[in-house]
Formats: structure tokens, C-alpha cells, sequence
């Protein structure tokens, strides 16, 4: 039957577009190695995604993001939010029913980690952590004990955290997003929500054997336009995996919706795939409101 109409999308990676893009990377910056800086950082992996999405200058850029997902049937989407006045904590506050916020981690910052998560928890009322351990400045693998006072937490506070896995597209050493690191975190941490971005790419076999031995491990799609999901994650939604598998875009940082949803009905999902990995899957593991 092919890509139903009318699910509800959520879309568990997106951000406010010209706007709050500048506070999104200056936010992101002291997570980035020196490199990075020096080429005057703009966009992550710009040599990978052509025709970036440039929306036009406005004073309303929340308005520009509710009217693209509006077009494209996302009724909610995951946008990351700082503790500085910005776009996305504007758009929390305003339009609490179409977005809810994720907070990007930093363990290099120990304690004081922990307690920036807890208060953008409690403030902000996000709902789940993210980390790009590449990314970081000093880089922190996956499965650094670094990681595990803010892998408690989010126990703690029952939200998932969603980390980039596999080789990253800004070009730094990959060695922390080896997709066998998270094996050993799940071991350690059996209740942990652990969600993948980003492709886990070369390791995507492992990712899926990692998956079936590991109940609280997913894979979400951002930062990949659906023709190029790989088979393997395809394959496995449509067999054992189909509570697994979660839809998340990257709009605008190198994808227009346009273009993700040009693509989406040909992917070859099996019919009662669809709505678990549009929007079911997403309500469950963010413990979102239907």
C-alpha cells in the first residue's frame, strides 16, 4: 500500500531554520574539535548533502517551521534547546503541542553536566539528551565512563538520550562513534533508552545484531534522505524490528522536508511498519502525550 496519509508525524530531529540555526551552532561550538573552528564551522558534513535547504530571511522563523510541517504532515517535532534565549525556547513556549525539546550534553563538564541536563529537564521540560561524541572537544567515545554519570541520568529522569553513531560526517576521527561501544553501555545501563542517529554507518549489521540483543536499543534515520536508509535497517523493520525503527529528519541542517518526503513513499516498508516508525514508536520511547 505504500506510505499511508494522515499519521501524525513526529519528526524527532529538526530546528527552527535561519534563526535559531546561528544559536544552534554557536551552542554546538565548544563541543567541536579546533579543526572544525578554523574552517569557520557552518554546516555539519556540508560536502555530503547537496542543495541545503536556505529559507527565507523573516522575523517569524518558528512560522516558517510550523508551515513546513504543516505541508508535510508533521504534527510534532523534536528541536534541540540551550539555556540561552533563542528561537527553539521561544518556539517550546508558544507551541507546546508541536514541539518538545531535546538537550545536547557535554560530559567533559562532569557534575556540572548532570545538573545542566537535570535543569533543562525541569525548565525547559525536555525530553530526551543528546550527544555527538565525536564532536566533543575533548572527544569522548561512546562508552567512556565519562558518559555514565549522564547515562544514569537519564534513567533517572526517564528520558532516552540519542547519540550520533558511526563514522560522523564532520570530518573528525570516528573512533568515539564506533557502533561496538554501545554494547558495552547497554550492558552496564539495561535500562537505558538508547537511541542511534545518524546512520551507524559501516557498522550498520552490528547496529541491527545489537538491537535484537539489547531491548532498549533504536535506530533513528536523521541526517539520511530515505532513499539512501540502508537495506539492512529496512530489512530488519519489516521482519523483527519494527517497534525498533524511528523516523527522524535533519531539517534544515542538510535536508529540506521537501526532499525527505519526495523520497519516503518509495521506501519499501511493509504496511504496519509505517505507522510505528512515522509516530508510534516515537510517542513510546519519548513517552509522549498521544
Amino acid at each position: 500500500m505504500g506510505m499511508p496519509s494522515g499519521i501524525g508525524v513526529i519528526d524527532l530531529m529538526l530546528q527552527i531554520p535561519a534563526g535559531d540555526n546561528t544559536a544552534w551552532y554557536e551552542f554546538m561550538k565548544p563541543l567541536l574539535m579546533d579543526q572544525e573552528s578554523r574552517q569557520q564551522f557552518k554546516m555539519p558534513a556540508q560536502y555530503m548533502f547537496k542543495q541545503i535547504p536556505t529559507p527565507r530571511p523573516s522575523d517569524d522563523y518558528v512560522g516558517i517551521a510550523l508551515d513546513e510541517m504543516k505541508k508535510y504532515g508533521i504534527e510534532r517535532a523534536m528541536i534541540g534547546v540551550g539555556t540561552q534565549d533563542s528561537d527553539a525556547r521561544r518556539a517550546l513556549s508558544k507551541h507546546p503541542d508541536r514541539f518538545f525539546g531535546s538537550y545536547e550534553v557535554n560530559p567533559n563538564l562532569g557534575m556540572d553536566g548532570v545538573r545542566n541536563l537535570r535543569r533543562a529537564v525541569k525548565e525547559l521540560g525536555v525530553k530526551a539528551a543528546t550527544a555527538f561524541p565525536s564532536g566533543l572537544c575533548p572527544q569522548v567515545p561512546i562508552n567512556d565512563k565519562k558518559f555514565f554519570p549522564i547515562y544514569a541520568t537519564c534513567i533517572d529522569l526517564d528520558i532516552p538520550i540519542c547519540v550520533c553513531a558511526g563514522v560522523p560526517g564532520p570530518r573528525l576521527p570516528m573512533a568515539p562513534q564506533k557502533v561496538e561501544l554501545i554494547d558495552e553501555v547497554c550492558w552496564y545501563f539495561p535500562e537505558l533508552r538508547f537511541v542511534t542517529r545518524h546512520g551507524c554507518e559501516p557498522w550498520v549489521d552490528l547496529a541491527v545484531k545489537l538491537m535484537l540483543k539489547y531491548p532498549n536499543l533504536y535506530y533513528s534515520t536523521s541526517a539520511f534522505a530515505p532513499k539512501h536508509y540502508p537495506r539492512a535497517i529496512i530489512d530488519f523493520a519489516n521482519t523483527r524490528g519494527a517497534d525498533k525503527i524511528l523516523y527522524a529528519g535533519y531539517f534544515p541542517m542538510g535536508l529540506s522536508l521537501e526532499r525527505i518526503f519526495g523520497d519516503m513513499p518509495n521506501v519499501p516498508f511493509r504496511d504496519h511498519v509505517w505507522p510505528k516508525f512515522l509516530r508510534e514508536n516515537a510517542l513510546r520511547v519519548f513517552k509522549l502525550e498521544a
